[in-house]
């Protein structure tokens, strides 16, 4: 049986109101009715209604994520890390987190606008943002609360923790000059994602900073995938004048160059070097050990998440926008050119 507050007030000889403020602990209640009270609730197995608190409240203590993807399957384990530091900050600040997935375009841009107008969500965790977002412009143009991983091109008037993309790949570039390779390639996403074009301005300039000329052979576009990393790898060693290294703007595509090498008879560290970048939990393990920058991913779901509750409660943040350097992580895919 469902312990209600006319219940407690019929235990407790107050009015239904006086309980209710009660266990809200308003201020015009005694210490000693509020401590009567919860004592009595306590011993009846009284459990509050959330739902009926958060409608009166007019919030939904709950934050939400769309995760832009393709296909049928959800297999980047950098998403995996990232809500996982999302989820447990969430919980640990007493709000739900709503997942979902659209592919990018019209019905991702229409799941923001139903979520908005229907309340669904306090405010959102973007990810995976682009040279022009339209859900930035969509959540600015309603007043909704949100905090990104990741910039814009167009607009960075929003909260945001994002890692330099162009930093790491430059440390990628001078460790793998610092080996004697000269021919290295480089596998990247699409530019419109804001991070992919950060990279790959970093493996540029990293390029030039270590006295080689970007060869625009060398450069191929994956789509984040390992199927992807192991055709554009394939491409890359078919050229005439194959690269000595593949630094991966991720580590899936890295894996993928990896298979595409070994199924060669490469030995990857000694034949060829690739890197990749994330340091999702596999790089430590895979065969060989993977040379990555480390972002921790983890942790920056957890720092937009609590800012994103700091907004959503009306309170300010310490720092709007956060920019994390990357650490590379040297592992046996990287090795000294072979003469």
């Amino acid at each position: 049986m469902v312990v209600t507050l006319k219940d407690i007030a019929k235990e407790t000889g107050k009015s239904i109101t006086t309980v209710s403020r009660a266990l809200n602990d308003y201020d015009e209640v005694s210490s000693a009715t509020k401590e009567l009270v919860h004592r009595v609730a306590s011993e009846l197995g009284y459990t509050p209604n959330i739902f009926a608190q958060r409608l009166q409240k007019q919030n939904t203590d709950t934050i939400g994520l769309i995760i832009p993807t393709y296909g049928p399957r959800f297999s980047d384990p950098f998403f995996s890390e990232l809500l996982a530091g999302v989820g447990n900050r969430a919980a640990s600040l007493g709000y739900d987190l709503l997942v979902s997935t659209r592919a990018p375009g019209d019905y991702e841009i229409e799941a923001y606008c139903s979520m908005t107008q229907g309340r669904r969500v306090d405010g959102f965790v973007l990810v995976r943002t682009r040279r022009k977002d339209a859900r930035v412009e969509c959540l600015q143009k309603s007043g909704y609360p949100f905090v990104a991983f990741g910039r814009a091109e167009e607009n960075i008037n929003f909260p945001f923790v994002d890692e330099d993309g162009t930093y790491g790949m430059k440390t990628v570039v001078e460790h793998l000059a610092s080996l004697g390779h000269q021919r290295i390639a480089c596998i990247a996403p699409s530019s419109e994602l804001m991070f992919a074009h950060y990279r790959l301005q970093g493996f540029i300039e990293g390029l030039a900073e270590v006295g080689l000329e970007a060869d625009d052979s060398l450069i191929l576009i994956g789509d984040l995938t390992q199927r992807s990393g192991y055709e554009q790898a394939n491409k890359l060693l078919d050229l005439p004048s194959p690269p000595t290294a593949i630094a991966a703007c991720n580590d899936l595509m890295a894996f993928g160059a990896i298979s595409a090498a070994q199924e060669r008879g490469l030995v990857v560290g000694k034949d060829i070097s690739i890197t990749g970048f994330d340091n999702i939990p596999m790089a430590e393990y895979s065969h060989p050990p993977l040379t990555t920058l480390h972002q921790p991913l983890y942790q920056i779901g957890g720092m937009v998440c609590e800012m994103l509750i700091h907004l959503i409660r009306g309170e300010s943040l310490e720092r709007e926008q956060t920019l994390l350097k990357p650490e590379l992580i040297i592992r046996q895919s990287s090795g000294l050119l072979r003469s």
